[in-house]
């Protein structure tokens, strides 16, 4: 697959394909949004949502949440607002999310079936990992999304003015829906 992205970027460079994204790092519409890796999202939310290259900060990761107060995704969005001018923040979730039924238990049965060993495993939790919310899924998708929009609207380091919402996007439609 390597060879195949290197070969095809050798040749979007020299018939200067990037020309049409050239942008600056500010984001145009002062907007972040964090939501899924899902690969049906690569495309579709942005086109959805009507943006473009530009426009927004895009924060991607399983299940599109901020499961730490202080972990990468939020330093993402304090970078955002802090630095280039963010003062919005969505948090999309969407239907069939393959991250919402993680069984942080099977995962660890499969980390162990590649070659992870046991204390391996037993070292990060000696360090305060709980497997079961870092890696587990949830139940309820517009919880999960309300969570992390409370996780960022209460944040020590978010100033009251940043506006936080939480939608919901159709995987296969892009059809919107907020979250209350």
């Amino acid at each position: 697959m390597i060879d195949e992205i290197l070969e095809y970027n050798e040749e979007f460079v020299k018939n200067k394909g990037y020309e049409r994204y050239i942008t600056n790092k500010y984001p145009d519409k002062k907007t972040a949004i964090v939501s899924c890796m899902d690969t049906r999202l690569t495309q579709l939310l942005p086109a959805a949502l009507g943006i473009k290259n530009g426009d927004a900060k895009i924060i991607k990761n399983a299940g599109g949440i901020i499961s730490h107060p202080f972990g990468s995704a939020m330093r993402s969005l304090l970078i955002g607002i802090y630095e280039l001018g963010v003062d919005e923040i969505l948090v999309i979730g969407h239907t069939d999310c393959g991250a919402r039924y993680t069984d942080s238990q099977g995962m660890i049965q499969k980390m162990k079936a590649r070659g992870v060993e046991q204390r391996n495993i037993d070292l990060i939790k000696y360090y305060g990992i709980d497997f079961e919310t870092w890696l587990g899924g949830f139940l309820d998708l517009d919880q999960s999304i309300t969570k992390s929009v409370d996780i960022i609207r209460n944040h020590p380091l978010v100033p009251d003015t940043i506006k936080v919402y939480g939608l919901v996007i159709d995987s296969v439609t892009g059809a919107l829906r907020r979250v209350v």
